[in-house]
């Protein structure tokens, strides 16, 4: 359950940035070229944080699968192996993308490595308590 809810706060957080736009956008540390967009009004801002917070919708729904809180779901060993390679990974090489997101704050990159990273490790683990079970 801790990777679903590490998911779901995550999507929540970045609904927040659509919600409530360019100051949660730069609060987030999402750089000044997001935040402008989003106060112009730019389609760009929305339509990214909407993909990721579908993407992290799901993560939050297989995660609950694993802890056995809804059904099983297809492909669950495969899918949260996925999530939490993609989340560790995320942590551990975020400085090897800072170049192509240059806008994003120093802030931005520590918080979410080390938050990735821990997701990742939480997934992996909740994985490992599961694989012989389902």
């Amino acid at each position: 359950m801790a990777g679903a809810i590490f998911s779901a706060v995550a999507a929540l957080l970045h609904v927040g940035c659509i919600v409530f736009g360019a100051p949660w956008y730069r609060f987030m540390g999402a750089g000044e070229r997001m935040a402008r967009m989003a106060e112009r009004g730019h389609w760009y801002p929305t339509v990214v944080t909407t993909a990721i917070v579908c993407v992290l919708s799901i993560w939050s729904v297989y995660a609950m699968s694993g802890a056995g809180v809804i059904g099983r779901l297809p492909f669950l060993h495969a899918v949260l192996l996925g999530i939490g390679a993609v989340y560790l990974l995320r942590g551990v090489a975020a400085f090897a993308l800072v170049p192509f997101f240059p806008g994003n704050s120093l802030r931005f990159w520590i918080v979410t490595s080390v938050v990735s990273a821990v997701a990742g490790a939480v997934h992996l683990l909740g994985l490992k308590e599961i694989w012989t079970r389902t």
